[in-house]
């Protein structure tokens, strides 16, 4: 008669997980020289109605089989958390999200103990309130808990942030273009939208690329919040610290891979570019469904992600900046007089994006080309540090002001903070009437014009400030 095999059910993963992590704490006891209990082995991951995935639970689940069977003290286990994934010797892997979980736990400013990998040790030592001991084996762990001498215990990491400023590439290599280098300006101190339109080669993509070099430093709380994201689908470097992400997915991207979804739903661009810089090249390439969802995130800041077993909550409060042609050959109104497309093809090239996504975008920037004796010369325009430093002294303006950047001002917010002058009242009315604008874009103009009186360091929003806000709506024309 054969030995009886001790039977382990696990309860709260999904059927397809249960075997391989089974197989796995077994094969990992077992080679790191441990008895395998030989019973029956009921592991209860509570909350049953919590949906749990991946091999995190492999270390905890092994040291419940081993606190159980009394093969560890158990006195100091209680004062520690543990997240791990075992391979089948024993050796601990690197998990995702070890920074998402950290942060969550230690909200409130709670001082809590993890036992985790190694190798996510400076992703989750960036919480200040986190005390991280790694550990590079399930034996390393025993040890911590089973030795008296205090060389077999763990150490606990220390954090190592970076102190370097961000380097991103610099507006000093960008070629004239002073109408698009201000709007962008403008944008970056209010956290504004921005659609860049002009013909191929104009530096479109250039002036984006260079874009989170101008924006306002990241706090703490900001950092922590866009790493912790990033951190649930790779673990997240400490080299990138407090460096605005800037997401740039490609115009054949899916819904679910822009806004997040799919079986284990995961974040998508939108929330992996939290605090930072999305970026949308040739716009109306983009499938028109798949523009469509980003309309709901640009407002709330937050995306909702529903499916039959669960719901997920991801924040998303990104920078949208897109980038097209302003026709299908792309050289509608270029000096060179190439364009043939008709009326109906360029309405129906502008068409792919839709009224309403349109309307959430603050400002539409029109890019031209280049003269030749522009592009012949040495590139002269202002450091990124130069305009930093007065989109900083706005953003700071604002914070003191409202608490909040422009963007993101309520409509009772606006009406106190965004009163124009009389005489700028009056050309706003005049155009809101002449350009048919809908209420969205009333208040998008006055926190433009906000911003702009803010970079000028002008308490009250003027006519000139109205004007070059108002122009930064018209870039796309009726034909």
């Amino acid at each position: 008669m054969g030995l009886l095999r001790p039977k382990v059910t696990i309860v709260g993963l999904p059927d397809t997980e249960v075997r391989e992590a089974k197989d796995r704490v077994r094969a990992a006891l077992q080679n790191a020289q441990f008895d395998f209990p030989n019973r029956r082995i009921t592991v209860n991951l509570a909350p049953a109605d919590l949906p749990k995935e991946s091999g995190r639970f492999d270390l905890p689940i092994a040291l419940g089989i081993l606190a159980a069977s009394e093969q560890i003290p158990t006195d100091n286990l209680h004062n520690y958390e543990f997240a791990g994934e075992l391979s089948l010797s024993g050796a601990l892997r690197p998990i995702r999200g070890a920074l998402a979980m950290t942060y969550a736990m230690c909200a409130n400013n709670k001082s809590i103990a993890f036992i985790l990998p190694r190798a996510n040790a400076a992703e989750a030592a960036l919480v200040e309130q986190a005390r991280i001991y790694p550990a590079e084996s399930l034996l390393q762990v025993v040890a911590h808990f089973a030795a008296q001498c205090p060389e077999s215990k763990l150490t606990r990491h220390t954090p190592v942030r970076q102190t370097a400023l961000p380097r991103y590439a610099d507006f000093s290599e960008v070629k004239g273009q002073q109408t698009a280098r201000r709007a962008l300006e403008v944008a970056a101190c209010g956290s504004h939208s921005a659609l860049l339109i002009g013909p191929p080669g104009t530096g479109k993509s250039m002036l984006a690329s260079r874009f989170p070099g101008i924006l306002p430093g990241m706090s703490e709380e900001e950092a922590l919040e866009a790493a912790a994201v990033q951190s649930l689908l790779r673990g997240f470097s400490a080299a990138h610290w407090k460096v605005r992400p800037f997401r740039s997915p490609h115009h054949t991207a899916s819904a679910v891979a822009l806004v997040g979804g799919g079986g284990a739903v995961r974040p998508g661009e939108i929330s992996l570019a939290h605090h930072g810089v999305l970026f949308l090249d040739e716009l109306p390439e983009f499938d028109r469904r798949v523009l469509e969802v980003l309309r709901e995130p640009l407002e709330s800041g937050r995306i909702t992600i529903s499916r039959a077993a669960r719901q997920a909550d991801y924040p998303a409060r990104f920078q949208l900046i897109a980038a097209m042609n302003p026709c299908p050959c792309g050289y509608l109104g270029h000096s060179n007089g190439k364009c043939r497309c008709t009326p109906d093809a360029i309405s129906r090239y502008q068409g792919k994006i839709s009224g309403p996504l349109l309307d959430r975008i603050d400002m539409q920037v029109q890019v031209a080309a280049l003269p030749h004796a522009d592009l012949v010369r040495q590139a002269d325009g202002e450091p990124s540090a130069v305009i930093q430093a007065r989109v900083e002294r706005a953003h700071a303006l604002q914070i003191a002001r409202q608490g909040k950047a422009n963007n993101a001002l309520s409509t009772v917010e606006i009406e106190r903070y965004c009163d124009p002058d009389p005489q700028g009242r009056e050309l706003l009315h005049n155009a809101m009437q002449r350009l048919n604008w809908s209420a969205r874009s009333y208040h998008r103009v006055l926190k433009v014009s906000r911003s702009i009186a803010d970079l000028e360091r002008e308490e009250r929003i003027q006519r000139n400030h109205i004007a070059e806000a108002i122009s930064y709506r018209r870039a796309l024309k009726e034909h």
